[in-house]
Parts: structure tokens; sequence; C-alpha cells
């Protein structure tokens, strides 16, 4: 599992560990930088909430003018004059038309700069995520990291759109109100200060907890993901096999975390705002009978302006001001729960943002050359089909040295964990234009080797080296760019058959990729398909068989034309007259080119000028295939059935 889904093994309650606030603290500044760009919108966004929060104070406080100065008097005489009145209730509807626009306003903008920051946290956790090792990839559950680009990023819109704003919102309005009460009541301001600073006190013990609930819902629901993943893409073997009861219990059980996680956090994020609003109630009641005592006993009133006495317009303004400066409160804290869920969610995108690329120290690169007219190598741009590497700490940097294709492996040995190798001090080597098969059980090591070929993990102790060049010191990109492969497991992408072909050589024409169709002997299904090249696949080529899915896959290895070749039980997934067309096709495509085969079935490495025997991680025979028959030993016992490959 991955780091991201491991659960405290103390036993310790959530929200003990305090210190991942400060974590939030950091992520909240990571968030701001990305938004930095949208400087203009903000700034209209805090000037329209501004608009809209001395809006809101201002109707409040034309209350007790609207009741002292007009309804009262009006009450009070027989011929009452309305134009007044009705001219300061077309003020207020003006002040509060411009105080809904300006809502709509803002709100609108930050919907723009929550999809645009979004869109950039979504390209540049892409982009990184292209730079990271295999080895990250082979250690964490890809649903997982699906959930970073859905959910994760979903609870990042919803904060930035709708909680940043109503924050911002919150705290204008509370400083606009503030100033109102203290305009009108010292007192009872001081009152409503000190009974909303004991509520903020037990708000703030909830949100630790609510905090620590948050970050374990988010891996939970992680968790989730990446076991439907397996599930949706293993359906075949589920059926199968009848699995259906014990993958309804492994569901089971990570939907119940989740669902117990969810409901911790969500449970108590959501108590908080109907707490809020019933002690809301109660310091309004509060507020009410001292207001109206003070008004009864004509007690003096402190405000902002001096003493005076307070009116009915007073305590129903005052009481307006109370209820508005609670709501903000409350509302703050409503949103506490959805703010630090998208944290949590944000921590875990920048965690995959702060892993380590794949390191390449990696200077000899690989180009295409062409004779000049007195017979000398020259690099050019152009598809030569003549390769070199190029070694710029050579020859005062115009080292060129022919791509050949040795391949030799010098005392190597690896693990994927420390402590803990997979292969022994392994000494192959490959000549130029060999073939050279891996034979072994499954867990030999023989994919290991491919694998430390491209690089996709580095040696523990050894070298290998290509060319005479240790291949720590050839680019990454360089290596794999010399190195066809095809893989048991197919991997077709949404497009067309061509577009598939195609991905082998970005630059290959059609005509260059029906050739290789051609040479792969996938030609012939490929033009029986509805739409022939154009046909689109989806699903990974699913309404295709394993064979003709497996049968592009080689064709897209043989658009690229690379000078050296790995293929991974490329013709496991092909019915034996299938494996005869394409075998043809194999060798001209192996023709003049070192290939490394893995192969199960023996009869497809008979004519290899290596055979590689391997056994928990070690080489045990060697030889052609003739000479490891007439020593009768593990290969021919294999090859003559008395025990099979597992």
């Amino acid at each position: 599992m991955s780091k991201q889904n491991k659960r405290p093994a103390n036993g310790a309650a959530p929200g003990a560990d305090m210190p991942a606030m400060q974590l939030d603290m950091a992520t909240v500044k990571r968030l701001l930088s990305y938004m930095s760009c949208y400087r203009g919108q903000l700034v209209l966004v805090v000037a329209c909430i501004l608009i809209s929060a001395i809006a809101s104070a201002a109707s409040s406080m034309f209350l007790q003018a609207l009741i002292d100065d007009y309804i009262v008097p009006l009450l009070a005489t027989d011929a009452p004059i309305w134009t007044g009145l009705a001219h300061a209730l077309i003020t207020i509807g003006a002040v509060y038309v411009v105080g809904v626009a300006a809502t709509l306003v803002y709100n609108r903008a930050m919907v723009t700069v929550a999809q645009g920051t979004l869109k950039r946290i979504r390209d540049d956790m892409f982009s990184h995520m292209q730079t990271l090792p295999l080895r990250y990839f082979d250690t964490r559950a890809h649903g997982d990291i699906m959930s970073l680009y859905t959910n994760d990023t979903d609870t990042l819109r919803q904060m930035i759109a709708q909680s940043l704003s109503q924050l911002v919102s919150s705290a204008f309005t509370l400083v606009a109100v503030f100033v109102c009460m203290l305009w009108m009541s010292v007192g009872l301001t001081v009152v409503v200060c000190v009974l909303m600073a004991a509520v903020l006190v037990f708000v703030g013990r909830i949100t630790g907890v609510i905090g620590a609930f948050s970050i374990e819902q988010q891996d939970t629901l992680g968790a989730l993901n990446g076991y439907i993943e397996e599930m949706v893409g293993g359906q075949k073997v589920i059926k199968v096999f009848c699995h259906e009861d014990a993958a309804r219990t492994g569901m089971g059980k990570l939907n119940r975390a989740w669902a117990k996680a969810a409901t911790n956090a969500q449970g108590v994020g959501n108590s908080i705002m109907p707490m809020m609003n019933a002690l809301g109630y109660l310091i309004y009641v509060v507020v009410a009978v001292l207001g109206g005592y003070m008004a009864i006993a004509g007690t003096p009133n402190l405000g902002l302006t001096g003493f005076d006495t307070f009116t009915l317009g007073a305590i129903a303004s005052f009481l307006t001001l109370t209820r508005n400066f609670m709501n903000p409160v409350a509302q703050v804290s409503n949103q506490l729960n959805s703010i630090i869920i998208a944290l949590a969610g944000a921590g875990r995108i920048f965690t995959l943002m702060d892993e380590k690329p794949e390191s390449d120290d990696g200077y000899v690169t690989l180009v295409n050359v062409r004779e000049d007219a007195d017979g000398a190598l020259v690099e050019t741009s152009e598809r030569t089909e003549r390769w070199v590497w190029k070694n710029p700490h050579h020859d005062g940097g115009c080292g060129l040295v022919p791509l050949k294709g040795h391949i030799m492996f010098d005392h190597v040995s690896f693990g994927y964990v420390p402590q803990k190798l997979v292969l022994h001090d392994i000494e192959l080597e490959a000549e130029p234009g060999q073939k050279i098969a891996l034979v072994g059980a499954t867990g030999a090591g023989k994919t290991t080797i491919t694998n430390l070929i491209n690089r996709f993990y580095d040696i523990d102790d050894g070298k290998v080296r290509y060319d005479g060049i240790n291949i720590n010191k050839i680019r990454k990109a360089d290596l794999r760019r010399s190195l066809g492969v095809v893989l048991q497991d197919v991997n077709l992408f949404t497009g067309t058959v061509m577009d598939n072909i195609r991905y082998g050589c970005p630059g290959a024409t059609d005509e260059q990729c029906i050739e290789a169709a051609r040479l792969a002997n996938a030609d012939g299904f490929i033009r029986m398909l509805p739409n022939g090249y154009d046909t689109v696949l989806e699903g990974d080529g699913s309404g295709l068989s394993q064979g003709q899915r497996q049968l592009i896959s080689i064709a897209r290895a043989a658009v690229a034309d690379p000078p050296a070749m790995i293929l991974d039980e490329a013709t496991s997934s092909i019915d034996t007259r299938t494996e005869a067309l394409v075998q043809r096709g194999m060798d001209a495509l192996m023709e003049g080119r070192t290939t490394f085969v893995i192969a199960h079935r023996l009869s497809t490495v008979r004519n290899s000028d290596l055979i590689s025997v391997l056994d928990h991680g070690q080489i045990i025979e060697r030889g052609s295939h003739d000479e490891l028959i007439a020593k009768r030993g593990y290969y021919y016992q294999l090859y003559t059935g008395a025990f099979e490959l597992e």
C-alpha cells in the first residue's frame, strides 16, 4: 500500500497529532502561489467583497433611522406624508442592489480563478508524474493516483470557488459590522464579543479533531478507489475463479473504513453550523434583554459618537447587527470542514509533486549521422538509420561512437528493495546483431534484466555497458530510444489504429505505419476492421482479441525501427498458426539488430545465438540450443518436458 494510505499504528485518537495543522499552512502558501497569476481577478474579488460587506452593514444601520426618523413619526400624525419614507426605501433598495451585484461579480470571478488554478495544478502534477521513476508506479495503486486527479482536485475546486471567498467575505463583514456595533453601543458590543469568544474556543477544539478525520477520509478514499480500479480491470479473472464474494468482502472492508472516516469528518464538521446557530440565538436573546432593559430604564448608552439613550430603532438595528456579526462566524465554522478536507487533498497532491523525479546524470546522446564527401561521419538532424553515440567528453567534445548493439553485464547484482537481491553476479554479453534468449521460471529474473538495460532501475553492483559505454553515462531518453520493446502486457490508447502504430515513431508517415503492420503480419486483420487503419480503439482495444492487440504492439515497435530490440513474451498471446506468421515478421525485424528475447515457449528461442538459463537470479546455463540439449541439464529437462516452467 502506498505511503499515503498508511494508518496510525499506535491507536492514537484522531486530532491528537496537531503538527498536521502546520503542514496545512505550508499547503495554503503553495496554493496561493498557484493563484498569484490571477492578481487582477483577486483584486476585483476583494473589492466586490468589500462593497458587499459595506452594503450589508449599511442596511442594518439604516434600520435605526428607518424606525426612529420615519416610521415612528408617521405613526404619531393623523395625516402622514410618505414621500420621505419612499425616498429612504428607494435608497436602501439601491444599496441592496449594489450589494447583490457585487456578490454575483466576485462569485463569478472566483469560479474563474478556481478553474484556472486547478488547471495549472493538474498540468504541473501530470508533467511531474511523467518524470517519476517506474518504482513510484510499481509501489502504488493506480486508483489511488487517479484519486488525486478526481476527488482531491474537486475538493480544492470547492474550497477555492466557495469556501475561500466565503472566508474573505466573512472577515470583511465581521470588521464592518463590528465598527457599526461600536458606533451604536460599546457596552453591548463588549457583551457580544465576550460571548462570541467563548463560542470560538469551543469551535477551535472541534476543528483539531476535524483535521485528523479529514486526512483519514481522503486516504481511505484513495485506497477505495485503488481497489475498485483493480476490480474493474480484473473482472474476467474474478468471474473465472468465482471470486465475487471475496471481492465484495474486500470492497465492504475498505468501504466501511472510508464510511467511518467520512462519518467522523463530516459528522463533526456538519454539526458546527447547527451548534453555532443555537448559540447565536442565545446571544441574540441576551442582547435583546439587555437592550430592552437599557431602553426602558433610560440607561445612558456609550457609542463612538458619545452618550445617548437607547431607542426602539437602536435596539432593532443593534439586534440585526448582532445577527450579522454571528452569521459570518457560523459560516466560517461551517466552511472549516470543507477547507480542511480540501487542504488534506492538496497535501496529497503536493506529496506527489514533491516526489523526487527520476535522476539522469547521463551525457552521452544518440544521434543520426551521414557521410560527407570525404567519407567522415557528420551529425545530422535527419533520420538516416545510421546511429552513433555522441560523447561530449571525448575527443574535445566531438566523440562519435557507432551504435553496434554490443551489450555486456559485468558482475551485476540488483534488488528492488535493499538487502533482498533478485539478481546475483550476472555476467552476460550480447554481441552486435545477436539474438539472446532468456529462459527460466517465473521470478527467475528475466524481465529484471531487461528493466536494467532500459535503466528503469539502477543496479546495486557491477556495470552494464552498451558499446563499451557505461549505461549510467548515457542519457536515459537516448538509451531508451535505441531500444524497441514489445511487452507481454499490451497497452493501446484511445485513438485510431494508425495513431497507435505511430506511437512508436510520431514522425512516421502512413505508408511507414502500414509497412510496419505488414512486417508484423497485422495488415490483414486491420483492413478487415470497420474503418481499417482509421478504426478508433477505445478501452485499451477491448474490441480486439489479445492476439490482435499484440500484433498492433509489434507493429508499433517495427515502425520505430530501433537499433536494438527487447521482446518480453511478445508472442505469448498469439495462437500457434499466427505465431508462425508473426515469427517470420519478427525475424525480419530482428535481422541485424541485437535482440533480447524472453519466452516461455522454448520453440521460439531455438534459433537464438545464445540461450541463458536463469534460476533464482543466477545464470546456471548458457549456450546455443544444440549445446544445451547436448549437456542434458536444466534446459534439456525444460525442453523435453521433464518439468515445465511455472
